[in-house]
């Protein structure tokens, strides 16, 4: 009778045995997940960011060649003349985004909306991050381009020295 009992009692720490290690692994496979989800959302953040310092970066060029603009409206690929940006933020020799201008819907009924050619003198910039490949982000913006230095509401005088509105 006794060699019976022995074996029962190692069928029950193997059954044990088994239970904890099947739980060990789920845990394990819950914090690799968790720290998947935080590095997911860690990037995401950094590519937005990414995408923004592009608009920053992109905002004064892109007005100070306002002439140029019907020209790279509906290409798919960044005007040439944008090549004067320093697209590598982090210094890491590769470039960390790209920009493209798009038209906004301006053209008045009846006619159909041409995404070649800009008639109200604003202009969408699209700053798209490529650094971070799994999480890619864009932001963009729309331009109005007023033919003159920046003006200010609230700047002593206000603008054209009509007042401020302070």
């Amino acid at each position: 009778m006794r060699s019976r009992e022995h074996g029962s009692a190692i069928l029950v720490v193997m059954i044990v045995i088994s239970s904890l290690l099947a739980g060990a692994a789920i845990l394990v496979s819950l914090q690799l997940a968790a720290t998947r989800s935080v590095d997911l959302s860690r990037s995401a953040m950094s590519a937005l960011y990414c995408a923004e310092a592009g608009l920053s970066a992109a905002r004064p060029v892109v007005a100070a060649n306002y002439a140029q603009w019907n020209s790279a409206l509906g290409q798919t690929t960044e005007p040439s003349w944008l090549s004067s940006l320093n697209h590598d933020i982090d210094g890491d020799g590769v470039a960390d985004f790209t920009i493209m201008l798009k038209d906004n819907d301006d053209e008045q009924s009846p006619l159909s909306n041409d995404l070649t050619r800009d008639n109200d003198l604003k202009i969408f910039i699209v700053s798209t991050c490529a650094k971070y490949p799994d999480t890619p982000r864009q932001v963009s913006e729309l331009m109005l381009y007023n033919g003159s230095g920046t003006c200010f509401q609230s700047q002593i005088g206000g603008c054209g020295a009509n007042g401020n509105s302070n």
